[in-house]
């Protein structure tokens, strides 16, 4: 939040609360209520690693879901009177932008090494964990993040019906690294989402792509803050950002 709010100007009201449930097939989810407030939800079924405090928080709360919808809602429903743009269509073409930006913000928030040293500095003395093997840790996430799309193809094959279950596990576990647990949670998230998982990284790509083609890049932090926000607060369409013209 004293991040975002360095570079927006947020509703005054906004705020969120936080809840922590079971039994979902997500990590983390934004139930945005409208008047500039979400109920924001951790799933603990899963262990929680100490970079996903940070990735989940960002991407459902600041500079994720919850100034998504906030901006939405006050730019295009409140100012311009667009009360089309109330109802959001889970299922829908402006999820490609919502997910991808949700992910890309973490970037935008913690670029380079930032959210290593925050990891360092605040979160891991705040849970008394050992800093120790911290750059080597994020360093590894860094190169099993180049794996993500695995989890498309397994959606492709179990949706497909040429992949079935006992297949998509070994595909996440051998070709994603995941563990088991997290393998057979992302098959549930399949199951319930079907090819809703593209969002998450080819929406960020998308995201990246465009605001990296017109200057937002991380030696011009400004210029991607302001790139940023303005894709939060207008009415994209992912065609837009492929033509990558702001």
């Amino acid at each position: 939040r004293k991040r975002t709010k360095a570079h927006y100007a947020l509703p005054e009201e906004e705020d969120f609360k936080l809840e922590y449930v079971t039994n979902k097939p997500w990590s983390g989810y934004n139930w945005y209520k409208g008047h500039y407030q979400s109920l924001v939800q951790f799933n603990t079924d899963l262990k929680i690693f100490i970079d996903k405090a940070i990735d989940v928080g960002s991407h459902e709360s600041y500079p994720g879901h919850h100034v998504y919808n906030m901006l939405l809602e006050k730019n295009l429903y409140a100012d311009r009177g667009w009360v089309e743009i109330s109802l959001y269509p889970l299922f829908s073409p402006q999820s490609l932008i919502a997910e991808g930006s949700a992910n890309y913000g973490i970037e935008v928030t913690f670029p380079g090494k930032e959210k290593n040293a925050f990891t360092k500095e605040v979160l891991l003395p705040l849970a008394g964990l050992d800093t120790t093997g911290l750059d080597r840790y994020y360093t590894a996430l860094e190169l099993k993040g180049q794996l993500n799309y695995v989890r498309n193809e397994v959606a492709r094959g179990l949706l497909n019906g040429t992949m079935n279950e006992a297949e998509a596990l070994h595909w996440l576990k051998e070709y994603g690294l995941n563990n088991e647990e997290t393998a057979l949670k992302s098959i549930s998230f399949i199951r319930v989402n079907r090819s809703y998982v593209i969002n998450y990284n080819y929406g960020k790509d998308l995201v990246k792509n465009y605001i990296e083609a017109n200057g937002g890049t991380e030696t011009a932090p400004g210029k991607r803050w302001e790139l940023f926000g303005k894709l939060l607060s207008h009415p994209l369409t992912p065609n837009d950002l492929l033509t990558k013209k702001p």
